[in-house]
């Protein structure tokens, strides 16, 4: 799964809800042909993202090349079941990459059209949120 190796700071703050703005980085493809770009913006977890990752990569049978754009560095925490309030804040349990409209996640290139069409496909169907295709044509 994807985890930073060091982090300067363990805990974050949660942020502010960000569901009007549109990305402005990352909006582009830059090293594929054909790409997956989000549509409304979700918190992917790293374990979304190898799920993704595993699907694609299979749909492709170790053909054509595959670029991860998002990378999770963003941590959640969480506190134990069961424990009362005024025990400070949790320990970290996962991490996440928030992902804003118009941000390209995946690229894929060195296979055919349909191809690439087809595992981007396989692959946007474990997104859990709503995504289109785009090439570079």
């Amino acid at each position: 799964m994807f985890e930073p190796k060091k982090v300067k700071h363990r805990k974050w703050h949660k942020g502010r809800s960000r569901k009007r703005l549109t990305e402005t980085r990352g909006t582009k493809l830059a090293f594929g042909s054909f790409g997956i770009q989000a549509l409304t913006p979700y918190w992917i977890t790293s374990r979304q993202l190898e799920a993704i990752r595993k699907t694609i990569s299979h749909s492709l049978k170790n053909r054509g090349r595959i670029w991860i754009r998002v990378f999770p560095d963003k941590p959640i925490t969480k506190m134990p079941p069961e424990v009362t309030l005024g025990g400070g804040k949790g320990e970290v349990d996962h991490y996440v990459f928030p992902v804003k409209p118009g941000r390209i996640m995946f690229e894929v290139d060195g296979v055919e059209a349909a191809v690439a069409q087809h595992a981007l496909k396989m692959g946007s169907r474990k997104l859990p949120l709503r995504s289109r295709i785009i090439s570079k044509e």
